[in-house]
């Protein structure tokens, strides 16, 4: 909790502090200093477990931080609420592929350059962390991390394939509520607004195609056990350096701090979760939860701050602890089901829920896009992605 409300507070009272990443690291250093000496003494396989789990995390984030930033996407279209959509849809889809945080490293310049021109475009970040950075990669392992773990425990890779329905109500809503939020905020741009920026329209190109060779070898990768998984990985974030143009890079405006950033924040909070996880693990059994929707809410609403995928692994054990059966590892569809889309679903409800999360703030703010504070993003969360959620409780979850 303290690591939590540090990470909320002082952007706000200490913002010339927090900017600094030697401060940050300090603070997660800080709070996690006595779950970590606890445990190096106490119990050092579970410090060790997720210590790997980390380094499984982030290698996978940073390869396709890496490999995306070397992909240049390149244009400035008409920034109508159509495009913008269509922008987001790409995304959603994309990040199956690719990854959230590599769908979100490709699009999310071209998109804040699309509506450069624009003055009321603080919502267009926000529904690509909704859409790009989180929902839209529920459909592989490759998409999003706890799934991408949940694949290391033994769920098939198609398995997730059976969540397009899910899928679908939840891009599907938040695209249609974007679409008409864009609309009102496109309505009130000035006219100069609107002519400078049909003024500037120029064609997508995309170059630094090399990147898609070492794409497939990371989705070729995470077939692979640990560590060879991890070292092929880290190859082929190895060779996109090498192969890729610098100028590449320097269109993309690429640089090391949003993964630094998260490298960082989430060393402390994969360390001060421990316990708060083993809890949950030990006490599956007296938590009361057997219902698809107790599951729903309970992995995404931890998954709001504690990270979506150290907490899928926990509700993915407890369910396991149930002992109800079932053909993926001994849980029962829907229950799993639940579990995942929960996981995804509701890492878009803080900064904190998603790697890519901050990754796509800390790019914005690099364009002089001023964007809400830890509470005023959860704000618009709250009132966007809850009513979509209670769509798919009573629809799917029942």
């Amino acid at each position: 909790m303290g690591l939590l409300l540090s990470i909320a507070f002082l952007p706000l009272k200490a913002p010339h502090f927090w900017e600094s990443h030697k401060n940050k690291g300090l603070v997660a250093f800080l709070w996690a200093l006595p779950v970590a000496a606890y445990f190096l003494f106490r119990a050092p396989h579970e410090l060790l477990l997720s210590v790997k789990d980390y380094a499984s995390f982030l290698l996978l984030l940073t390869a396709l931080f890496i490999v995306s930033g070397g992909i240049v996407l390149k244009g400035d279209l008409k920034a109508t609420p159509e495009v913008n959509a269509l922008f987001l849809l790409v995304g959603a889809v994309l990040a199956n592929f690719i990854g959230t945080t590599g769908a979100s490293m490709l699009l999310i310049r071209p998109l804040l350059k699309t509506n450069s021109e624009r003055k009321f475009t603080k919502h267009i970040p926000i529904f690509f962390i909704f859409l790009v950075s989180n929902i839209g990669g529920l459909l592989t392992p490759l998409g999003d991390p706890p799934l991408f773990m949940g694949f290391i425990k033994g769920v098939p890779f198609f398995w997730t394939l059976r969540l397009l329905p899910i899928w679908a109500v939840m891009v599907g809503g938040t695209l249609l509520m974007f679409y008409l939020y864009d609309g009102i905020q496109y309505r009130k741009e000035e006219c100069r607004n609107i002519i400078r920026d049909r003024q500037r329209v120029q064609p997508l190109r995309l170059t630094g195609k090399i990147n898609f060779v070492w794409a497939a070898g990371i989705v070729a990768g995470i077939f692979l056990p640990f560590p060879v998984r991890e070292a092929v990985l880290v190859l082929m974030a190895v060779l996109s350096l090498l192969t890729t143009r610098r100028q590449c890079r320097t269109d993309n405006c690429f640089n090391y701090n949003p993964i630094l950033e998260v490298a960082i924040l989430f060393a402390g909070i994969f360390v001060t979760m421990i316990p708060a996880l083993l809890i949950l693990n030990a006490r599956a059994g007296q938590l009361g939860l057997s219902h698809p929707w107790q599951f729903f809410w309970t992995t995404g609403a931890l998954s709001s701050f504690l990270d979506n995928t150290p907490t899928y692994l926990a509700f993915f054990s407890m369910a396991q602890g149930l002992g109800l059966g079932g053909p993926v590892a001994g849980i029962p569809t829907v229950l799993l089901q639940a579990v995942s889309a929960g996981a995804v679903f509701m890492g878009a409800n803080s900064y904190i829920g998603n790697g890519p999360n901050f990754m796509v703030k800390v790019i914005a703010e690099e364009y002089k896009l001023k964007m809400p504070s830890f509470f005023g993003y959860m704000a618009y969360s709250m009132l966007f992605l809850v009513p979509l959620y209670l769509v798919v409780t009573l629809v799917f979850f029942r």
